[in-house]
Formats: C-alpha cells, structure tokens, sequence
C-alpha cells in the first residue's frame, strides 16, 4: 500500500515575514511540509539598521541576522530561488529556474523592492544606489567617506535616515524631493518641517518643491537637474524614491494587485481559501480605523501578519472556521535620525488634521493626528519614556470614541 504524499506548504518570501508565518505554522501544529522561496542568498535579517548603525558602520550578517526558533529548522529553505508565478486553481508556483512546485497551502510574503527614478529621467543606466538589501547597504557604506558629496533624491523616511548618517561621517549631504517638505505624507507638514530644522542644524542642504528633471553622471561625477533649472552635483548618488510590492508573481488569478495584493480581514488572497498574504505586500481592511484595505510598510507588520496568516491558513487547511474575531493590529514604526527618535502610532496619513498633545516640536513632542475629530495617530520626537502611555492612550481612544487623550 503506497503512503500518501504529504502535505505542502509553500512560503514565498524568506524576509521577516516568510521567517515568522514558518515558525508560526509548524508552532500551530501543521505536520506537513513547509518550503521557503526566497530569492535572497541570505539567511533572514534585519532591514532598518541597512539606512541608520549599519550603514554608518558596515554591515555585518551575523550581526543582523534573525534569531530564528526551533520551529525554522523543520522548514526546507532555498535560497536563491525566485518565484515568478502562481496557478491557484491548480496550487502551484513556477519558479525562475523553470520548475514549478505544487502546494496544499500558499503564503505570498515577497514584501517590497525599492523604485527608482523612470528611465526617461535615470540617465545613469542604475549606476546610483538603493537601499534594501544588505548588498546595497554595503556598496553605499563604501562610498561614503568625508567631504563626499552626497545627493539623495527623496525625502522620506529612508532618504532623511540616509542623509543623517551620511553626514553623521562627515558627508556633505542635499536632499532633493517633490515635496514640500521631508515626510510629508506619512507624518504632515508640521512636524516634517521639524524634522528639517534639525537636518538643516546639522548641516543638510535641502532642495524641495521641484521635481527630479534628469539624472546623469556615473559614480564619482553625478548631476542632478531639477525642472526650475538649477542642477546640483554630486560624487555619490542614493535614489530613495519609495518601495513597490512584488506582487506581479500573482498576476493572472483575479487578484486586485493595484498596491500590493487585496486581502480580506483574514489575509486570504481575495477570496481563495489555502491561500494567504503576510507583510508589506498584503493589503488589508483593519476595522479599528475603518473598511478601506491599506498596505503597511512597517517593521512590527510582517510579526503580527504572521499570526494572523498562519492561524488563518491552518485552519482553511483542515476545513475549519477562521477565528471570527477581527484583525485590529495597531501599526507602529520608529526612525532614528541624529540624537532625535521618532515613534509612530496609529495611521497618520489618514488624518485631516494635528494637533500638539504636549511638548513643543522645537524640541520633544507629542503630535496628534485626528480625523473627524477623532484620534486616529500619535508621533512622538523624543520623549522615548512616553511612548507606552501614548499607545495605551491611542487605543483607548480609537476603542471609545467618547475617549480623550490626556497627557
């Protein structure tokens, strides 16, 4: 009597995310087979340090490798190995090599890669670089020696951590953006013109409003062209222009992957049982602010998808109901930059307006961000002591609209 083939499941993905829905999974009973794509070389490791301590001192993978638990060892890693789609009608995946895999169960955890400029406007054919890999972060970390000029394009989270550690070594650093001022969508114009105060104090050079007309050059000798007509010449080039998901592996299953791909409050792709999303690629409704699905770049994400994911496809996989009570997770981010940490509550993009809740933004704060009057995120600049009362504080509100924040 032959033994039944056993049981699949296939993780796409081998970052944060794909590490913890594995651990997640076999920790949660699965008996089965579990297989990590991940087009990565590399063991999983830590992503923030590569733009903050990282890039400042060179990066080192055994420092920022993740501790792993016992459950990863049971999983079958392959690194190298890149998907580049998937038949959920049939459950497979094919792979770049040309082989394809079949599953019992899918965990789409591709996560994001970074953009750059459009062809059109990168005359450098890539010459300049990115940060998002360890591989990235270790080819900027060399050039970046004193009196290096260094001109970052984008002023978001990544390119202002950038330009803090590029002047950190002595670097003379302009950051060029379209908006008006640094973190102008996630955080607001208040308190992205404070952040810029304290870059400008320690020496950046910002040059904002204008959009990017041209980049050319190669390393050594950059120019950047903005379309007032001034140009700005740089030694070293750093493109931080945002992320986009990888979700194209996806295409062709009826899946809205406008941003990321769709998932309902359980995480399962549309509406595909045996099928699950887990990080920055998933975009998801979260009922404590409202039905609209968002994707969320943060840290703490793929940690708290992971659980989610896991009970959610364990439970499709044995026929069973998924836990009926909904998915509220409270997205958090931090971003050091100098001597200043800041700590992120809630959705402030989401907000009509802020308010300060205590301190003063020209030196440590706490900033409100409310829609329709109500609380919907908090950020704090500096006051790292405060920053579990005000979490308790934005839960409480966005619990009881009848709450209110008390500092």
């Amino acid at each position: 009597m032959s033994t039944p083939p056993a049981r699949r499941i296939v993780v796409v993905g081998g970052s944060l995310g794909g590490l913890r829905v594995t651990e997640a999974l076999l920790a949660g009973g699965w008996d089965g087979e579990v297989v990590v794509l991940s087009d990565e070389p590399h063991v999983p490791y830590t992503r923030p340090p590569l733009s903050k301590a990282a890039l400042a001192d060179g990066p080192d993978l055994a420092t920022l490798a993740f501790k792993q638990r016992p459950e990863a060892a049971r999983a079958t890693w392959r690194f190298g190995s890149r998907a580049v789609a998937a038949d959920l009608a049939a459950r497979t995946v094919t792979l770049a090599d040309g082989g394809t895999l079949a599953y019992d169960g899918l965990v789409a955890a591709t996560g994001v890669r970074a953009r750059r400029l459009p062809a059109h406007i990168d005359r450098t054919s890539g010459a300049g670089h990115v940060v998002r890999t360890i591989e990235d972060c270790r080819a900027l970390h060399a050039e970046l020696r004193p009196g290096a000029r260094v001109v970052v394009i984008g002023a978001g989270f990544i390119g202002c951590e950038v330009a803090a550690t590029a002047t950190g070594l002595g670097c003379h650093v302009t950051v060029v953006a379209v908006d008006e001022s640094p973190m102008l969508v996630p955080l607001g114009r208040a308190v992205g013109d404070a952040v810029r105060a304290r870059h400008e104090r320690a020496g950046v050079a910002f040059r904002l409003g204008v959009p990017v007309a041209s980049v050319s050059g190669t390393r050594g000798a950059y120019s950047v062209a903005l379309s007032d007509g001034t140009v700005v010449d740089g030694d070293v080039l750093v493109q931080c222009v945002g992320s986009a998901p990888c979700a194209e592996w996806l295409e062709g299953n009826g899946l809205d992957l406008t941003d990321g791909v769709a998932t309902d409050n359980h995480l399962r792709l549309g509406s595909n049982a045996g099928a699950v999303a887990v990080g920055d690629v998933a975009r998801f409704p979260n009922p404590l602010f409202d039905d609209v699905p968002r994707r969320i770049e943060h840290w703490q994400t793929p940690l708290e998808t992971a659980r989610r994911a896991a009970a959610t496809l364990l439970a499709d996989l044995a026929g069973a109901g998924a836990d009926p009570a909904p998915f509220t997770p409270l997205p958090s981010f931090w971003s050091d930059q100098y001597d200043l940490r800041l700590q992120s509550f809630g959705v402030p993009g989401i907000a009509d307006r802020t308010e300060i809740l205590e301190g003063d933004l020209d030196d440590q704060a706490v900033v409100g961000y409310l829609r329709d009057d109500r609380l919907v995120g908090a950020v704090l600049l500096g006051l790292p002591r405060r920053a579990a009362a005000v979490r308790k504080q934005l839960l409480a509100t966005l619990s009881d609209p009848a709450a209110t924040y008390a500092a």
